[in-house]
């Protein structure tokens, strides 16, 4: 396969970099730099997301005739790379990456034309109703209930690790409308109104501080029969295939090389006290572009799979594994960068030199709660050791 970009690819890569320059205002760049999470402020990322939706380019991965953009995958790479190396605002995961190509693989006509032009556009924002206590990885146990009544489901029970449950209008969520042989039997998929009456919501506050997590109760909360995908009872199946295209669908290579550059100026500029002589320091680095590069290779691997209508299966789970993993190495990187005064750096509460100025740049700011949220990201999504087990079972035949 020739990884070499034609010359009409290189004007594609042009047309992107003009259109971000020009569509990327000052106030999304702050925003993205100082909280460089996978879910940005539903407002700056939603802004983005209208943006993309007026250029033809709100979900690169779906179908034509549902409003992709039609590209090949080296278009696709080349757009990813250059929205990480902008650093843009990250999207509706929600609704372009994971509930979307569920509704365009298994939903019903009305609720395709209902839903999908509403998350093109930007006027749904999503969440997920997954993980229960007590059934995160375990996910299959999961106790939320639909019962029948009529044309409604009336649903009890609880979600937790529910990311921007306070910001969204709609979920999609796992729950068990029966009782099978196995305990995946009887799940189904259903798509809820969070102003339904009898849904509320409580912050959690993850390892870094941030508040992105909620639990959300649902109270004899009254759901149409008609906002079930696919059959009832075979919501597991839609469920899996949800999370392959989430944790396949992405292009984490290019924003962790943006990330292990910022680290680098950092630790060859004076205010690290260049940091970047140490060896130790500079081995570390090329270590983790190794890695980089090599995830790379996998994603171009997976975009090709997506071109072709197939899905991504256990690769997925190798991406999501590494991706944690690299995360990890970056920001510990960026902590040992900075060194003591990474022990006092807080977004909201940088400490201060005696003429009022910050000890702190700006830039160094979301460095320490990045490497804490860092450890959040080899749980949620399916922890890491889960990720092995998928590759043990379907790549090894263990």
């Amino acid at each position: 396969m020739d990884l070499t970009f034609s010359a009409e690819e290189r004007a594609f890569e042009q047309e992107v970099r003009d259109f971000i320059a020009g569509s990327l205002t000052p106030e999304m760049k702050r925003a993205t730099a100082l909280t460089p999470s996978v879910f940005s402020d539903p407002d700056i990322g939603m802004a983005w997301q209208r943006a993309l939706h007026k250029k033809g380019w709100g979900a690169p991965g779906w179908p034509v005739e549902h409003g992709g953009p039609d590209w090949t995958p080296a278009q696709r790479w080349i757009f990813e790379a250059e929205c990480a190396r902008a650093g843009v605002p990250n999207v509706n995961v929600m609704g372009v990456k994971m509930v979307g190509p569920v509704i365009i693989g298994f939903g019903s006509p009305e609720q395709q034309n209902f839903y999908l032009p509403r998350i093109l556009s930007g006027e749904d924002y999503w969440c997920q109703g997954y993980s229960e206590p007590g059934s995160g990885s375990d996910l299959a146990s999961l106790k939320t209930r639909a019962v029948r009544d009529g044309d409604d489901y009336i649903i009890n029970g609880t979600k937790i690790w529910t990311t921007h449950a306070h910001h969204a209008n709609r979920m999609f969520a796992l729950v068990r409308t029966n009782d099978g042989e196995r305990q995946q039997d009887g799940i189904s998929f259903i798509l809820i109104d969070m102003k339904t009456p009898g849904i509320t919501t409580r912050p959690i506050l993850t390892i870094g501080g941030d508040h992105e997590v909620n639990q959300v109760f649902f109270d004899d909360v009254r759901v149409p029969v008609a906002n079930r995908v696919g059959e009832e009872g075979k919501g597991w199946t839609y469920g899996k295939y949800l999370l392959e295209f989430e944790r396949g669908s992405g292009i984490a290579s290019a924003k962790l090389r943006e990330a292990l550059k910022t680290i680098t100026d950092l630790a060859d500029s004076e205010v690290t006290g260049r940091a970047i002589e140490d060896p130790d320091i500079a081995i570390r680095m090329s270590e983790v572009e190794v890695d980089i590069d090599a995830l790379e290779m996998t994603e171009l691997r997976v975009l090709s799979a997506l071109q072709t209508g197939q899905n991504p299966g256990a690769v997925s789970s190798l991406i999501k594994l590494r991706v944690s993993e690299i995360r990890q190495a970056v920001t510990r990187l960026g902590v040992d960068v900075i060194g003591q005064d990474g022990l006092a750096v807080e977004p909201a509460r940088p400490f201060y030199r005696l003429n009022h100025e910050p000890a702190i740049p700006e830039e160094l700011l979301p460095v320490v709660p990045e490497y804490l949220n860092g450890r959040a990201y080899t749980i949620f999504g399916g922890s890491s050791e889960i990720q092995r087990d998928i590759i043990a079972k379907m790549v090894l035949g263990l």
